[in-house]
């Protein structure tokens, strides 16, 4: 993780706060810039961040771009292509001074504890594995649960976070977030089923007598 990078974050989150910044509301587009030279990790990280907003109807536009993330990942390619729709979606004000502000922080945080250990979880031949795992989360933040981008999101940004630091620790936390994510829903799924089951039951109850 670049120090130079954290710095750059702050100094951006800082001007925003401070009323410094002429450009109060940004768009993802605009958020990929300040990253210089990012990364497929760096444009994984910030859309499973704009995922775990408060955002109507990011996580429904955003999975399919971490689809294709998923696929260039598995392919190797790690120069980023950010679709245009996801490149027009703008940030309030409020949410840009935000998402600048815990950027800045999480890789402040990062140079401090991440490290390269566990190689093998980094290792470029797993690659393919960690695109299945990167679809498989697109496809959990697709589904219209409650509350239900913010693990998946936290899954990517682990993930993210830890292919950039060459930290196994971090991709295997990443991992349990994401079979947390999984298993919410499955019991989510279960919950409904079983209340649509005896609202079936109810109905067809009173309908015989």
């Amino acid at each position: 993780m670049s120090a130079a990078l954290a710095q750059r974050l702050r100094d951006a989150a800082d001007a925003h706060r401070e009323g410094r910044s002429h450009v109060r509301e940004l768009d993802f587009a605009e958020l990929l810039t300040l990253h210089g030279d990012a990364s497929l990790a760096v444009l994984l990280l910030l859309m499973a961040l704009v995922c775990a907003l408060p955002i109507v109807g990011s996580g429904t536009l955003l999975s399919a771009g971490i689809c294709v993330a998923a696929w260039a990942w598995a392919r190797g390619n790690d120069s980023p292509t950010l679709p245009k729709r996801v490149g027009r979606i703008k940030l309030s004000e409020k949410w840009t001074g935000h998402s600048l502000e815990g950027l800045a922080m999480m890789y402040e945080q990062c140079n401090l504890w991440m490290r390269p250990r566990l190689s093998l979880w980094s290792h470029p031949r797993t690659r393919a594995v960690w695109g299945l795992w990167i679809a498989l989360m697109a496809f959990v933040i697709f589904l219209p649960l409650p509350f239900g981008n913010v693990l998946p999101s936290v899954s990517l940004i682990l993930l993210s976070l830890g292919w950039m630091s060459r930290d196994g620790l971090v991709l295997m936390l990443g991992i349990f977030f994401g079979v947390v994510a999984m298993a919410y829903g499955v019991v989510l799924w279960q919950v409904v089923v079983f209340g649509l089951t005896n609202m079936w039951n109810l109905l067809a109850g009173g309908l015989a007598l």
